[in-house]
């Protein structure tokens, strides 16, 4: 091969070369219609699609929650105070009685037959002190001599009173207004002060007792109102706490509290369970978000709000937190568009499309503290 055609196919490696390389720059001048000028224009992100709501005003109620039971106002072990034979009983279980009805009597005989002796001695007495004062006032007798005779008679008195306890101790009688239980003695059975006759309890009012933990020790006096519920009655029933135990119990960390249910047509009974509520506040207006748009920072607690189509964070104060739900003291107002989807991948001013656009009506939320 001479020299010409060398050079030739040199040129030719070259050139193509040199227009490999040139291409890509030459390329927007190609097919832009004869354009002078190279347009760049950077990659666009596509938008995130996202779900949002319409922030509104929601009736916060920040309450308790507990259980507990319901218990006699008053209750009692009815026995004798002495022993011996039962001679009678005056009541039929699951009655209505009354304070100081007789319920059982127990042989009294022989006390009081010792009591028509001292009855009869102390008319005798009686008379003795009348004749020694009338003595006494003619100077007849001398004032010791008369001091004796009513020593005698205030003895009498005192042996005689003694007497009358011994025979109300064979008595069982009402201490209060109740409704009588079952009762475990019969007519001639032999009792003595460890024998139960039966139970008296009182059912009007009801006593309600329950634990709060210690932290609303403040929160709860005399007066509170508490509502609770039964199996069986759909209604909830309002009770209103009359004391507050003034000790923490070490172990649970929580303190007892009574109240008092009325209880007039008596449907409820002692020793149901009941579940309970108590109402700290309440807050007409407030704002309370779900729980998933809430990102907490080191520097606050951050949400991301909608704004002519892109992201916006902002730095709220939260308050009570609920089960789903924060309220939201600072940083939000009514009208807000909030996101509550993807809030881990969105930024500031990214764009974004609403998915899913809810406008939340008014409803109430009930925060729970076990």
């Amino acid at each position: 091969m001479n020299k010409t055609i060398r050079f030739f196919i040199n040129i030719a490696i070259l050139t193509l070369l040199i227009g490999i390389i040139a291409y890509p720059k030459v390329k927007p001048f190609l097919f832009s219609g004869g354009s002078t000028e190279t347009e760049f224009r950077p990659q666009q992100r596509p938008s995130l699609r996202v779900s949002g709501i319409i922030i509104s005003p929601t009736l916060v109620r920040d309450e308790v929650r507990s259980t507990g039971n319901l218990l006699p106002d008053e209750e009692v072990d009815l026995a004798f105070e002495t022993s011996g034979k039962v001679i009678g009983i005056y009541f039929q279980e699951g009655s209505h009685v009354k304070e100081g009805d007789l319920l059982a009597k127990m042989n009294d005989r022989h006390l009081q037959a010792q009591l028509q002796k001292l009855q009869a001695q102390r008319r005798l007495l009686v008379e003795r002190e009348f004749r020694q004062r009338s003595l006494l006032e003619r100077d007849a007798i001398s004032q010791e001599a008369y001091d004796q005779a009513v020593t005698e008679l205030e003895t009498l008195d005192a042996d005689v009173e003694l007497l009358k306890a011994r025979i109300a101790e064979t008595e069982v009688r009402a201490p209060f207004d109740g409704v009588v239980g079952l009762r475990y003695l019969s007519e001639g059975s032999f009792a003595s002060p460890s024998t139960r006759l039966a139970k008296l309890i009182k059912i009007s009012p009801l006593k309600l007792e329950f634990t709060i933990p210690e932290r609303y020790a403040g929160d709860i006096e005399p007066g509170f109102p508490v509502l609770f519920s039964v199996d069986g009655i759909l209604e909830p029933l309002e009770a209103e706490v009359y004391a507050v135990n003034p000790i923490v119990d070490e172990r649970t960390r929580t303190i007892r509290v009574r109240a008092l249910y009325d209880n007039v047509e008596e449907v409820l009974k002692p020793g149901r369970f009941a579940s309970i509520t108590l109402q700290l506040a309440e807050m007409q207006e407030a704002i309370a978000i779900p729980s998933e748009a809430l990102i907490p920072e080191m520097e606050g607690d951050r949400v991301f709000v909608y704004r002519s189509g892109r992201a916006h964070p902002i730095y709220v104060r939260t308050g009570i937190r609920m089960e789903d739900r924060v309220q939201i003291l600072e940083g939000l107002s009514f009208g807000d568009t909030l996101l509550t989807t993807g809030v881990l991948q969105l930024r500031q001013g990214i764009s974004i499309v609403l998915d899913n656009m809810e406008e939340e009506t008014a409803y109430t939320i009930n925060t729970s503290a076990e």
